[in-house]
């Protein structure tokens, strides 16, 4: 194995043709996300998530989810990530990472349960996932009045697939960016699982100190989902971009946070969902 990909023998069959030859999958590990947090009896660690991720940015993968999920609200509450436990017996890459957070910062660990089973509502109950919103605080980005040309917005497709490398060797992994308005891509991060690829960009953003991104647009290569752009939003990214569809419950959520949707952006040609007037 190499970093995100793993060399493999397999048999491929070409018309009447059979053999033997080397190819690359990408990489699939569990992560376990801890976060640990000080308490009057001493620090205290508990396991947040388990998601299934390419290996590689997991210090930005789970800073990334906790900022998103509106655990954390800035990059200054983090002391410390690292990765904990001892490598996995037949991979040896790492799948446990402690976020470490500053002493004077609170947070209730027995509140995450609670919190992680409303944000489950996704795809039970639109209303009570837009509600869950409200609830956090998330307001319209009314005021990212940033406007991206459609010249840009065009070539975004094909800038992404030349920095998907894994991609290019292995035709499995998902990949997000963030693009400035004239199309430059700043960030390009890939996984196999798309929300964790938009996990491992804002938390490179935030690493970076540079949200809310009123100025970015945000770039992934399958569908947007309601989760997407969720992220998203709290982010402050006024535009996501898809490959791929939206879904009704990601329109709907774009609408009403005066965030700009664009969907089946392929070939020179795109949808535009909710709030054109960005668009150049």
């Amino acid at each position: 194995m190499t970093g995100s990909s793993l060399a493999i023998d397999v048999s491929k069959v070409h018309g009447e043709r059979q053999f033997s030859q080397a190819d690359d999958v990408a990489v699939e590990e569990p992560l376990e996300i801890q976060l640990s947090s000080a308490s009057p009896g001493g620090a205290a660690a508990k396991s947040v998530s388990i998601t299934m991720r390419t290996p590689g940015n997991d210090a930005e993968l789970a800073v990334g989810f906790l900022f998103t999920e509106a655990i954390i609200t800035n990059a200054s509450q983090i002391s410390d990530v690292t990765h904990c436990g001892a490598p996995a017996p037949d991979s040896g890459v790492r799948n446990v990472i402690r976020v470490q957070l500053q002493p004077d910062v609170e947070v209730d660990l027995g509140r995450l349960e609670r919190h992680f089973y409303t944000t489950s509502s996704c795809g039970v109950c639109g209303k009570a996932s837009l509600d869950a919103l409200r609830v956090t605080g998330q307001r319209p980005l009314t005021q990212a009045s940033t406007r991206f040309p459609r010249a840009a917005i065009v070539q975004l497709p094909e800038r992404l697939r030349e920095r998907q490398m894994v991609f290019s060797k292995t035709g499995g992994l998902h990949a997000a960016a963030a693009f400035t308005p004239d199309g430059e891509i700043t960030v390009v991060r890939e996984d196999v699982g798309r929300h964790n690829a938009v996990d491992k960009v804002i938390g490179a953003l935030l690493m970076a100190n540079r949200l809310p991104a009123h100025e970015l647009g945000l770039l992934v290569s399958g569908r947007a989902s309601f989760e997407l752009m969720q992220k998203a939003l709290v982010a402050g990214l006024p535009l996501l971009a898809a490959v791929g569809a939206p879904s009704s419950l990601a329109v709907t959520l774009a609408k009403e946070f005066d965030m700009t949707l664009i969907g089946f952006l392929r070939r020179g040609n795109f949808n535009i969902y909710s709030h054109a007037e960005r668009l150049a």
